[in-house]
């Protein structure tokens, strides 16, 4: 059940096999109301928000200690149907490598459409989407609405790896920072796999959760 703690923050579990409504509504008019959330995923656990709310893309940027024109955010999408909403059209192979993948560790890095918010747009003009799987991901994204903007709590080597996974470390280091930590279980200890697919050919950022071997053209 949903609680409020005695905190900035909020802190709520989620069963990604039996979702709670309530703490599903919750979670989304948080979303809705310009809120950073930290929610699990099939990889690390990350940061998300509102993809259309101006404010919630600044807030978590001060979050990540970033510039919005600097960021490397991906849109968590429920599925492959929204993909050309965000992205200029792809090729056949590809969209046959993230049909094979997806939903799974990965963040494909496609050309930005014109419908990315231009708070968004980089110099390069790309954008990460990811579809995890992930439960508690689908239900949020669905019932939103939209895409939630979404980086991953994962920095660098020398941060403990358990703030990465364990919910309740997670909420103790973020409770203050940000408005609801969901608690969906504990989390992988590896980040996606990251491919570049805005080129000729699909190349390999980083070897994560996701294998590599499935993502032959």
């Amino acid at each position: 059940m949903a609680k409020k703690l005695l905190t900035l923050g909020m802190f709520i579990r989620l069963n990604q096999d039996k979702i709670d409504p309530k703490g599903l509504s919750q979670a989304v008019k948080v979303l809705k109301d310009g809120g950073v959330v930290v929610y699990p995923t099939d990889s690390v656990y990350a940061f998300g928000c509102d993809m259309m709310n101006p404010k919630a893309i600044e807030k978590l940027c001060r979050i990540k200690n970033i510039k919005p024109e600097k960021s490397t955010f991906s849109f968590i999408c429920a599925d492959l149907s929204s993909l050309s909403d965000y992205c200029k059209p792809i090729s056949n192979p590809v969209f046959r490598v993230m049909k094979r993948v997806l939903p799974g560790p990965y963040t494909f890095i496609l050309e930005a459409s014109s419908n990315v918010p231009k708070l968004l747009k980089q110099s390069r003009k790309t954008v990460g989407i990811r579809v995890p799987d992930n439960a508690i991901c689908k239900e949020l994204v669905t019932v939103l609405g939209n895409p939630i903007l979404s980086t991953s709590l994962y920095n660098n080597e020398d941060e403990l790896i358990n703030y990465f996974s364990e919910p309740e470390l997670i909420y103790e280091k973020y409770k203050d920072i940000v408005d609801l930590v969901i608690d969906g279980g504990y989390g992988s200890i590896y980040p996606t796999t990251v491919v570049d697919c805005s080129k000729d050919e699909i190349e390999i950022i980083r070897e994560g959760a996701g294998d590599v071997e499935k993502l032959e053209l």
